[in-house]
């Protein structure tokens, strides 16, 4: 495998023939907003897998689509976007002797590939599917190492890049624990990474909104640096104000786009079809399937059955969503928040059965088990942003390494009481026949907390 150490490793376009491409249009094929990616005989080689071929009819953004009409565009289209951002991060960082010292050409053709092929372990609609915890979901990180072992684009790797698949496997997974997989899985994965970056401005783009988009990338991009040890990404304190703006374009985004209310509304209804046929999921099935397949066999498995109404809502003829009965975010509502948020599953499943037969008895009507959803929002923390600012010490050399939360009290208040006490609201859906009836019910908070003990 190649691998010489260089001091100007990254500048011989003779080691690594993708950075020699950037900047070439002659080779290359366009993506939105007016990009070039280019392209060599051996990244061609991996778009023509049957891997990667799956991923243009898997949707980025899935049921948003539901609302921004426009955000269809697919996962390929986000992961050459990825990979062209690699290329930019790369260009940055030979300039920065330490990470030169580490990465070798090799490393660097692994963490190329990975970009590219960081979702290929991607199921439809998987993100909102993989929040339930179910047990015959499988995780699709869990994925790509036998994917990228066993299928055409580990052979690819192997023939054409000269790369152990199981290396390209780590650096998607976050498992690399050697010095250079350490720092290369932080461009890939960590506050400020390849991925967050495409995504955000390509989402904004197709979903026609312009919050994932101001953010000064280009700024941020020249900033970029290795951390005071020299194991992680950093970010130098001219690129500060940028990562403020990146913080605050993904708040937005998760505020306005992905967790839209009737974004949330689709998700709960998917989740609870794909909870009451659970048992017929075919797991091998599931993660060769592409959007198209994937509804087809949904739309079959739920017909006779409670979860056919939710399905049809979604992917029928005419579209159905399930209205807001009542939010509760933590700020204002902290105890209702408190005892939904973060819950099993199952436990979500329970909650809103009770809560529609207690309902159904306050309100002298007839509220069915599936005809009621609880939306609890996952623990997880989304907007986390742990990383380190280089800063010029005053009056003399050298530099002062500081997280930017402790610098910046911005970033600091979005990510924790902007996000988690207001954006992750926990909601309550119904049939819309049923709204206005359940959202008037007086004792409505007091009843759901009944339910939840």
């Amino acid at each position: 495998m190649t691998g010489s150490r260089s001091a100007g490793w990254l500048g011989c376009g003779s080691l690594l023939p993708e950075l020699a491409a950037v900047g070439s249009a002659a080779d290359g094929v366009r993506v939105p907003p007016d990009v070039t990616v280019p392209l060599t005989p051996r990244v061609r080689a991996l778009l023509d897998t049957p891997e990667v071929r799956r991923l243009a009819r898997i949707s980025q953004l899935g049921l948003v689509a539901l609302v921004y009409p426009g955000a269809t565009h697919s996962r390929l289209e986000h992961s050459l976007g990825t990979y062209r951002l690699a290329l930019e991060f790369l260009g940055r960082l030979e300039h920065d002797e330490r990470f030169r010292a580490v990465i070798t050409t090799a490393d660097a053709a692994a963490f190329l590939a990975a970009a590219l092929l960081h979702d290929v372990g991607h199921w439809p609609y998987c993100h909102p599917l993989e929040d339930m915890g179910l047990p015959e979901l499988p995780r699709h990180e869990s994925l790509v190492r036998s994917l990228l072992r066993d299928g055409p684009a580990g052979s690819v790797l192997a023939d054409r890049w000269d790369l152990d698949p199981g290396r390209v496997a780590a650096l998607i997974e976050g498992s690399a624990e050697d010095p250079a997989g350490r720092i290369l899985c932080s461009l890939l994965s960590g506050p400020i990474d390849v991925d967050k970056m495409d995504y955000l401005a390509r989402d904004s783009l197709h979903a026609g909104v312009p919050y994932g988009r101001h953010f000064d990338q280009e700024r941020l991009l020249a900033s970029l640096c290795l951390d005071a040890a020299g194991t992680t990404l950093a970010i130098t304190d001219k690129g500060r104000t940028a990562a403020e703006l990146m913080v605050f374009a993904r708040y937005v985004m998760f505020s306005e786009v992905y967790w839209h209310h009737a974004v949330r509304s689709a998700t709960a209804m998917l989740q609870r079809a794909v909870w009451l046929v659970r048992e017929r999921i075919d797991a091998a099935r599931l993660v060769r399937s592409d959007d198209g397949s994937f509804t087809a066999w949904l739309m079959a498995a739920v017909v006779g059955t409670s979860a056919e109404p939710l399905v049809s809502g979604l992917f029928g003829d005419s579209r159905r969503l399930y209205k807001r009965a009542a939010t509760y975010d933590a700020a204002h509502h902290p105890a209702v928040h408190r005892a939904l948020a973060g819950r099993p599953y199952g436990d979500a499943v329970a909650i809103s059965a009770r809560l529609a037969a207690a309902l159904s008895q306050r309100l002298q009507v007839t509220i069915p088990p599936h005809a009621l959803l609880i939306d609890a929002p996952p623990a997880e923390r989304e907007v986390e942003f742990r990383i380190q600012v280089r800063e010029r010490v005053p009056h003399g050399s050298g530099h002062a390494w500081r997280g930017l939360e402790t610098l910046s009290p911005v970033v600091r208040s979005l990510a924790r009481e902007q996000f988690d006490d207001l954006v992750k609201r926990v909601r309550i859906f119904c049939e819309p026949a049923m709204a206005t009836a359940i959202a008037g019910c007086a004792e409505l908070e007091s009843i759901v907390l009944e339910c939840a003990v």
